[in-house]
């Protein structure tokens, strides 16, 4: 529905600065996610550590050790491109950035201007001013830039890719995805290894709860009744929560901790043990895990922006849809609601992220007519109820809403309200397969209640006994803001 409306793309300065003066309701509070709370207070700062520990395991995973290096599109010299003695340019990660487009292909497909500024700019090194090769910056890598979007320190990412290479060493050959990742780093580190023992307890109780949310709140397979496991579990977790247990390889409380995870992780719909773990990939744990990688798509220094690099971090960061249960619809899913959630909790100024979300809806509602998957149905209706019930708040009574400042946003908030509201309709509603397609128009019959309503309303807030009822027999007696 991204193409109910033909939209002017290029907003003046004037308009802009306008814009951000304009608050058309309150931020994100009136917005819960759709996918659910996890139950065991687990933080959105535990949640992206622990993202940003699989997106880096998974990256290492699959890059055979070398690292993930990348030069800013606008830092590139002709001449250090075409340079093949360059050292750097034996990375197949640099090369596969050398050889991209200029312009970002996704921020294209979702019809988003590109930005000149570039957070790497802000993380690589300046060569030196006397060197012939001045002209561009010293690499950095993706996952440094990773780290900074994540809000990650240094001393953290350090200590992840030590215990990281700690377990490659331990257990050469085996892949990620037969791991369980918070089990295997509180066997890398004692808590002389941490600045403060208030620093390694917060550390040790994530990874504990991050363990009861994956194997016992929501796991990948739902549990046994009859199973004395998850109970198993579930006792020592607690009394870890209270009381720290003791970490390291030579820890006995870790072999215990063990013995009743990977039971648990290893299980599979066939009932035999797999060589695949599940503690990440149950909703909607994953759900949230992945929203925290994806939110690493903007800028954390503009707030509203998505980076110029996004194609090469979606590249990676799809590398951990193996843990994580995903796939391309459900990324795509996602990824809509993470633009939404973004414009939404920025104070709703910026309308490419708007227009974006209901680009990427368009993604979606072609997903929807292929799978009859129950768990993703069911996460599709709670986000997109959710963003119809965001938009409809609006457009019911849109003529408070809306004025001459904030009217370019009208256009965007009617056609993602109509997009949402027709794949509830005609890809989840029963009722609607029931019926021939053409007794049902969902974008003429959601417009024309959008209509009425602010109409009601309007005449009922005009009416001097503010009754809907009243005559109002003289057109000048109207609101200005009726006369649109």
């Amino acid at each position: 529905m991204a193409y109910l409306f033909s939209r002017e793309r290029t907003i003046g300065s004037e308009s802009k600065r306008r814009m951000n003066n304009i608050n058309i309701t309150p931020s994100s509070s009136d917005l819960e996610t759709p996918f659910g709370e996890l139950g065991n207070n687990v933080s959105d700062s535990e949640l992206r550590e622990t993202s940003y520990e699989i997106f880096v395991a998974a990256c290492r995973s699959s890059a055979t050790g070398r690292p993930l290096t990348y030069i800013p599109q606008s830092e590139r010299s002709p001449s250090f491109s075409s340079n093949s003695n360059s050292p750097s340019s034996i990375s197949p990660s640099l090369q596969r950035s050398l050889t991209s487009t200029a312009a970002s292909k996704v921020k294209k497909a979702l019809g988003m201007r590109s930005s000149k500024n570039s957070p790497l700019k802000d993380t690589s090194i300046s060569s030196s001013s006397n060197s012939p090769s001045s002209r561009y910056k010293k690499p950095v890598t993706i996952g440094e830039l990773m780290r900074v979007q994540m809000k990650i320190s240094e001393s953290t990412d350090s200590r992840i890719r030590r215990g990281l290479l700690r377990i490659s060493a331990g257990q050469l050959g085996k892949r990620i995805e037969s791991m369980v990742l918070p089990l295997e780093l509180l066997q890398q580190f004692k808590s002389s290894e941490f600045l403060d023992n208030q620093e390694y307890e917060a550390w040790q109780k994530r990874n504990l709860k991050i363990l009861e949310a994956g194997l016992l709140l929501h796991p990948h397979l739902p549990l046994e009744k009859s199973d004395t496991a998850p109970q198993r579990l579930r006792q020592i977790i607690r009394g870890a929560l209270e009381r720290p247990i003791e970490t390291g390889k030579n820890s006995e409380s870790l072999q215990v901790l063990r013995s009743a995870v990977m039971p648990l992780a290893c299980r599979s719909f066939s009932g035999s043990e797999s060589d695949m773990c599940h503690w990440a990939d149950g909703f909607p744990l994953n759900l949230r895990l992945y929203q925290m990688l994806l939110e690493a798509c903007f800028d954390a220094n503009e707030e509203t922006s998505v980076i110029e690099e996004v194609d090469e971090v979606l590249e990676l960061i799809k590398k951990t849809w193996v843990i994580l249960g995903i796939n391309q619809m459900v990324h795509n899913l996602c990824f809509s609601w993470v633009l939404f959630l973004r414009f939404v909790s920025t104070g709703q100024v910026d309308n490419d992220l708007l227009f974006a979300a209901d680009n990427q809806l368009a993604e979606v509602a072609k997903d929807s007519k292929t799978t009859k998957d129950p768990v993703y149905s069911k996460i599709l209706s709670s986000t997109l109820s959710s963003i119809l019930s965001w938009a409809e708040k609006r457009l019911l009574a849109y003529h408070d809403t809306f004025r001459y400042d904030n009217i370019e946003s009208m256009q965007s908030i009617v056609s993602l309200g109509v997009s949402a509201a027709k794949i509830l309709v005609e890809d989840i509603s029963h009722e609607y397969r029931r019926k021939r397609k053409e007794e049902v128009d969902v974008a003429r019959n959601r417009i024309d209640t959008y209509i009425r309503s602010s109409l009601r309303t309007a005449f009922a807030q005009a009416s001097p006994c503010n009754c809907c009822h009243c005559d109002l027999p003289f057109p000048h007696a109207l609101p200005k803001r009726l006369l649109y």
